[in-house]
């Protein structure tokens, strides 16, 4: 990509360059991805939406995957309790990412799934301590969690964590830092199988010259939060402001596509 066509990219497209920026700094500062908050911007935008779920979802896999890393090395999984989630989440979010739906279905899936991220950040909090007794789900209930949670998933165009990290804490599944690691694998495994699931799918579409952009992006952002460290910003001043916008997007797309 010659710099004249990449600079005229960014002048194009410069307020979800911006946003997506912003987004990036403030989350990995206090250590969270923004994967909500992206497709949040996304669906302001006049792109297309088969073209909102695939950037969402690259856009996921760059955010968590040096996390995943990081959760390995302190040995935070606890892999017996992970793998059912896991293995019944991917293919499932293949199917979800696969399946042709219409505009009008993405647009209020999308609604009412920001809806309940923007619920979720306003109300939560850490529901268990480190020490505190932890409930051992049967196999089935693990499997049917995850595959549920996938399929969604990969229809709307997201990782699942902002699914499952509440659930698992209600059902306190196992440690707030556990739950954390969990949950960053899952949009990990599932933001890439959702992804191979839409790519096969006869109506895949992504502009690689403005996701190129938003990728590079969303990296730097990251990496700039990281040296922050939550320095201006606490988690849950984030987690409430992100809640606003995001409650008032999923507004104005349900108005949109239902009435």
């Amino acid at each position: 990509m010659s710099i004249e066509l990449l600079s005229q990219i960014i002048i194009d497209n410069w307020y979800i360059v911006l946003l997506f920026f912003a987004v990036a700094v403030l989350y990995s500062s206090v250590g969270f991805g923004g994967g909500s908050s992206y497709l949040a911007i996304l669906a302001l935008t006049g792109i297309a939406y088969t073209q909102i779920r695939s950037t969402a979802l690259l856009c996921n896999i760059i955010v968590v995957i040096g996390n995943v890393f990081l959760f390995q090395r302190k040995g935070l999984y606890n892999w017996k309790k992970v793998i059912p989630l896991v293995v019944f989440s991917v293919p499932l979010a293949f199917v979800g990412g696969y399946l042709r739906i219409s505009q009008t279905f993405f647009f209020i899936l999308l609604g009412f799934t920001l809806m309940f991220a923007a619920i979720t950040m306003w109300i939560s909090k850490k529901i268990i301590s480190d020490g505190e007794k932890k409930t051992q789900l049967s196999l089935p209930k693990n499997a049917a969690y995850g595959g549920f949670i996938g399929f969604i998933s990969g229809m709307v165009g997201i990782g699942g964590g902002i699914f499952l990290a509440p659930l698992l804490h209600l059902t306190h599944w196992d440690t707030p830092k556990r739950i954390a690691a969990t949950a960053s694998l899952f949009i990990l495994v599932n933001s890439i199988s959702g992804l191979a699931g839409q790519y096969v799918n006869p109506d895949f579409l992504i502009d690689w010259k403005l996701t190129s952009v938003l990728l590079v992006t969303v990296l730097f952002g990251g990496f700039i939060g990281n040296q922050l460290s939550n320095r201006f910003f606490s988690p849950i001043q984030l987690k409430k402001a992100t809640a606003i916008l995001i409650a008032f997007v999923s507004i104005r797309i349900l108005v949109k596509y239902l009435f």
